[in-house]
């Protein structure tokens, strides 16, 4: 399972549901654009630190863009952006999705389900 970067940040607002949901599927994977944009979240070296022990604790695998991913990215943006608004970002999270075919935990299903393919498990806070 992927889990996508809103979930993560519901676990470190502290949501209960998050985490019982990150507890139960440890170790998951995440794809390096979650762990970049959680980076981008963080406000000090501090919070950089606390983060990085966490993912860690969980021993995540960092999924990370390959060609093929890349490709798929690019393919999704040209097909998806100008209905959709596809994002690049979740672009390259959902190709990373399929390519790997696993399974993406997601509050934000509604950036992904148009995506023809992509295994979507829908989060609720």
């Amino acid at each position: 399972m992927i889990i996508d970067t809103d979930v993560l940040i519901w676990y470190l607002r502290g949501n209960v549901n998050a985490k019982k949901t990150i507890i139960a599927n440890v170790p998951f994977k995440i794809s390096v654009i979650t762990y970049l944009e959680l980076i981008q979240g963080v406000q000090n070296k501090k919070e950089l630190g606390i983060l990085q022990k966490q993912l860690k604790n969980w021993s995540i695998d960092t999924l990370q863009i390959s060609e093929n991913i890349s490709t798929y990215a690019m393919f999704l943006v040209e097909n998806h952006f100008l209905s959709h608004s596809l994002e690049l970002g979740d672009a390259l999270i959902a190709a990373t999705a399929l390519e790997t075919n696993e399974v993406l935990l997601t509050a934000n299903d509604k950036h992904y389900s148009f995506i023809p393919n992509i295994n979507l498990q829908k989060f609720r806070p």
